[in-house]
Formats: structure tokens, sequence, C-alpha cells
């Protein structure tokens, strides 16, 4: 995919991104690069290959799923200012 620099132009004015010809020339050219790149990518014979979720076959170490706390609830929320039904109460800020 070829970009010229009236497709720079259009995408900052999308983004609302304000651009002077020099930086629209700049920014054409890299992307021009990064879009090259995407091509050579895409022409890799990739037939056969099964996909991975990460670069190194590794597995993650895990440790039990056990309560290691105890329920503090009832004494957090005694300090609270305002609590209603275990909830916090915090005053309206969007109307």
């Amino acid at each position: 995919m070829a970009l010229n620099i009236t497709d720079i132009k259009r995408i900052a004015h999308l983004a609302r991104i304000e651009i002077n010809e020099a930086e629209a020339q700049a920014t054409l050219s890299k992307l021009s690069g990064i879009l090259g790149l995407i091509e050579q990518m895409q022409a890799v014979d990739t037939t056969g290959i099964t996909p991975m979720s990460h670069s190194q076959d590794v597995v993650q170490r895990l440790r039990e799923d056990v309560i290691t706390e105890t329920n503090q609830r009832e004494l957090l929320q005694s300090i609270a200012p305002a609590v209603a039904g275990g909830l916090y109460l915090v005053p309206k800020v969007i109307e």
C-alpha cells in the first residue's frame, strides 16, 4: 500500500492533529517504512507453521489459590464517612 502526502494530511485531519509540511514528509517516510516492513512479513510463506503465543516455550509457575488474609470489610467501612449496604457512598460528580 503506497501512501502519499495527501493521505498523511487526511489522517492527521481525522485525528485532529495539526501537522506542517515538514512533519507530514517525515511521517510519510516513517509510515511508508512500516508498511513496507509489513508487506515483507506478509510475503513470508507460513504454511505448516503453528502460531505461537510466546517466542519461548515457557510455563508460568502458579501458586495455590488460597485465602491468606482475613475479611476486614467491617473494620475498614467503620472509618468511612458514608456507607450503605456494604458499599462506600461518594458524592455525585457527574450530572
